[in-house]
């Protein structure tokens, strides 16, 4: 009777345990199945993604605080300043440098008032587009109205080390032509860059392109096709005879300008040394709005730059900025004797230069000077050589105090000898200028 009970025992026990087992292939079965139905779900849903999501929305940009998706930084530069100068606005519009277009401090967009000035509003806009494309635009708000300063596309990652950017720019033409405003280091353009190339300096529509050698040290070279529209050396508005309405100098063909440099720099020990040769050529259409006589003919511009910064420590600098400048233009001039035009063979040789120092003893303060000349001044009409000054000069200093990266507050002294009444009397000029400049948002990082 025992041996059955345990048979009959065991035999429960054996068919439990069978039952049991089943139940768990039945349920490991069905596990499989929901695995792989998630699993071909998951496939789907990336697959999906991948084709509806553009590039731009995949490429790993994110905040600099919260790490969320962001392709657009935003700045704002704001400008002041309190201006006195020994002569007043008046007085300034009728005073000229000779030889060159007339460009008066009182039309400058920066400081052109005794007294207080807001100078500027600069917001600037930078994107990442796509991978292949980055975008910036650059707005000039003042009292005057609004300005697109610079807007241009900038390729990204071709190959063999080559850029291309189009659109509204800022030529790379010789060291401070590239630089906004707030990142000059004295408040006003050296004298040479105002004479040469006007208050807006070389600002064109166009296209640059630009390749890197794949050399030790950096060297870089580039070329530019630009429009022709800077009034100070070369324009493209017709000049009209107003007598009779002919037209004596048509606009040119455009793009009439081409611009190509190189330029290269290195580390020696605790120095960096930036150097550079530039020039640029065009048709040059000058009209008796800007100057008188007016001219037309051909104009070249020659640039070479010179940047050496020494280090002393992590926040203490030294830096020695220097450029020189040489113009020829070959060409007809218009003058008018009040009642006819004379149309005259005239061409012009001018060269000057600005030299710099800028000493940083910390991150709070910096202390600089400027030397400013136009040393040559040559103009000959009809084979005959016309006196002109030949020995214009400016000098400046300023003190610079930072309160933080964002906030600088400058004061400048400069006297100049450059400027002259329209009967040949040269009037010194003195300038005190109190500006503060303060900086909010991701701005674009200068170079040194």
């Amino acid at each position: 009777m025992k041996k059955l009970l345990f048979s009959t025992a065991a035999a429960v026990s054996l068919m439990a345990e069978t039952t049991e087992l089943e139940t768990l292939k039945t349920q490991m079965v069905h596990m499989q199945q929901t695995l792989q139905s998630m699993h071909e779900k998951i496939n789907a849903l990336e697959s999906s993604n991948a084709q509806e999501t553009p590039p731009s929305e995949i490429l790993p940009l994110t905040g600099p605080n919260n790490g969320t998706l962001s392709n657009l930084d935003f700045s704002l530069i704001l400008d002041t300043s309190y201006v006195n100068r020994s002569q007043k606005e008046e007085r300034l519009s009728a005073l000229n440098t000779p030889g060159f277009v007339k460009s008066p401090l009182s039309e400058s967009p920066y400081n052109p008032s005794n007294g207080f000035n807001l100078n500027y509003a600069e917001v600037a806009l930078h994107s990442v587009v796509d991978p292949y494309l980055d975008a910036d635009v650059v707005f000039h708000v003042a009292e005057g109205g609004v300005e697109i300063e610079e807007g241009y596309l900038t390729s990204r990652n071709l190959p063999y080390n080559l850029r291309i950017r189009g659109g509204k720019l800022l030529s790379e033409f010789g060291r401070i032509n590239a630089q906004h405003h707030h990142a000059w280091n004295f408040s006003d353009l050296p004298l040479v860059y105002r004479s040469f190339l006007g208050h807006e300096k070389l600002k064109e529509n166009g296209v640059q392109f630009q390749w890197i050698a794949p050399t030790e040290p950096y060297l870089m070279f580039g070329i530019e096709a630009l429009q022709g529209s800077n009034y100070a050396s070369f324009g493209t508005t017709p000049i009209t005879n107003s007598y009779d309405g002919s037209t004596l100098a048509s606009s040119p063909a455009k793009p009439s300008l081409i611009v190509g440099y190189a330029k290269t720099s290195m580390d020696i020990a605790e120095s960096t040394l930036l150097a550079g040769a530039s020039v640029v050529r065009g048709e040059s259409r000058i009209d008796f709005a800007d100057s008188d006589p007016a001219f037309s003919g051909k104009s070249t511009l020659y640039g070479v730059d010179f940047t050496l910064k020494h280090y002393f420590d992590s926040y203490s600098s030294l830096s020695w900025q220097s450029e020189w400048l040489y113009r020829t233009m070959e060409g007809r001039q218009f003058s008018d004797n009040g009642s006819a035009l004379l149309d005259e063979l005239s061409g012009r040789k001018q060269a000057g230069f600005y030299t710099e120092l800028v000493y940083a003893p910390d991150q709070t303060w910096r202390f600089g000077t400027r030397y400013d000349s136009i040393y040559h001044n040559a103009l000959s009409v009809e084979g005959v050589d016309r006196h002109l000054p030949g020995s214009m000069e400016q000098i400046s200093a300023m003190i610079e105090y930072h309160t933080s990266e964002f906030a600088r507050y400058r004061f400048e002294y400069a006297h100049s000898n450059a400027l002259f009444t329209t009967a040949g009397e040269r009037q010194p000029l003195d300038s005190f200028i109190f500006s503060v400049n303060l900086a909010i948002g991701k701005h674009t990082a200068h170079s040194f």
